[in-house]
């Protein structure tokens, strides 16, 4: 099952970005769930969901944004092991 969210956006920002608004739902996506990540919403495997990509391509672009995938403490750790 999935849901699906509209959200009205100003033009503006897609012409200083020069991206397609298309282009840029699947990085706005990435952002969300990496930032849910960060604080510690959301387990790697279910951000890798909410981002649409597996959980070790989701790992791996932590890096991208600078967020570490092992900045959780052991009981975060253990239940997104959990929750993979």
């Amino acid at each position: 099952m999935s849901i699906t969210i509209s959200l009205r956006l100003p033009e503006e920002p897609f012409i200083s970005l020069k991206e397609e608004p298309e282009s840029f739902a699947g990085e706005l996506r990435m952002l969300a769930a990496v930032k849910l990540f960060e604080l510690g919403r959301l387990s790697s495997g279910r951000a890798a969901q909410l981002a649409g990509v597996t959980r070790v391509e989701f790992l791996m672009a932590l890096g991208r944004y600078r967020v570490s995938p092992f900045a959780l403490d052991a009981e975060k750790l253990a239940q997104d092991v959990t929750n993979a």
